[in-house]
């Protein structure tokens, strides 16, 4: 039989079965307490990144080309020219667009294309440079730059690559506040003009995507100190 006061899972002589499962119990009130508040934790962090990322950057963000003054270098951020099913990309036109009109109005001299040259077979860079030209563009003031991973390294490497502290940086609205936030944290003075964004689409997994995106940049730039994929050797402008 037994002894009694002891507990039926062990020898030990001061342990019964009662303080046993009462230790077990609070430990899964402590673990379930924590499980709930992990994501309420999560969304917190996501809202506070997105409210500090757009508050920060907002008054830097036009739509106004006739606001533009002392920007003689535009950063074109690249994005595919097509979307998922084949058919064009209308974020990737009107960003062309809108760097083309602000050649042609005088208010930049040179570009910038940066975007993602994974493999031969997927160039955004060079996309973007064929169809500035088709918009009238000349070649002679376009520097293409084949490592803009992501946001980050596209904005960083303007700066660290290619010399420029004072940008303006070309893309739709929702991604701009990021480009900017990023811009700040590198100490560079940079606008954004916004291109138009498509109003045929609907654009909601674009813009949760980027809401996870101003976070990931928040956690980047202040707590992970993550650099460029790539920067390598200086090639300033000759503008």
């Amino acid at each position: 039989m037994p002894l009694k006061g002891r507990c039926c899972f062990t020898r030990h002589p001061f342990v019964t079965c009662t303080s046993f499962n009462r230790t077990i119990m609070t430990r899964w009130r402590r673990l379930r307490m924590v499980l709930w508040a992990l994501p309420l934790l999560a969304l917190l962090l996501v809202c506070c990144a997105n409210w500090w990322v757009i508050k920060s950057t907002e008054d830097k963000v036009l739509t106004d080309i006739n606001l533009l003054n002392g920007r003689s270098v535009a950063l074109v951020l690249g994005t595919s020219n097509k979307l998922r099913n084949g058919s064009v990309n209308p974020y990737f036109v009107n960003r062309i667009k809108a760097a083309a009109e602000l050649y042609r109005e005088g208010k930049v001299s040179h570009f910038i294309l940066s975007g993602d040259n994974r493999s031969k077979y997927y160039n955004e860079p060079l996309l973007m440079r064929k169809a500035l030209m088709l918009l009238g563009v000349p070649d002679s003031v376009i520097t293409l730059d084949y490592a803009g991973l992501r946001t980050l390294d596209s904005v960083v490497r303007s700066k660290e690559i290619f010399g420029q502290d004072k940008i303006l940086i070309i893309t739709q609205s929702f991604h701009s506040y990021r480009a900017l936030f990023i811009s700040n944290f590198y100490h560079i003075d940079a606008l954004a003009l916004v291109a138009n964004e498509p109003v045929s689409e609907a654009p909601f997994a674009v813009y949760v995507r980027e809401y996870f995106a101003r976070t990931k940049a928040v956690l980047d730039l202040y707590i992970l100190n993550t650099a460029p994929h790539h920067l390598g050797e200086k090639e300033p402008l000759s503008i």
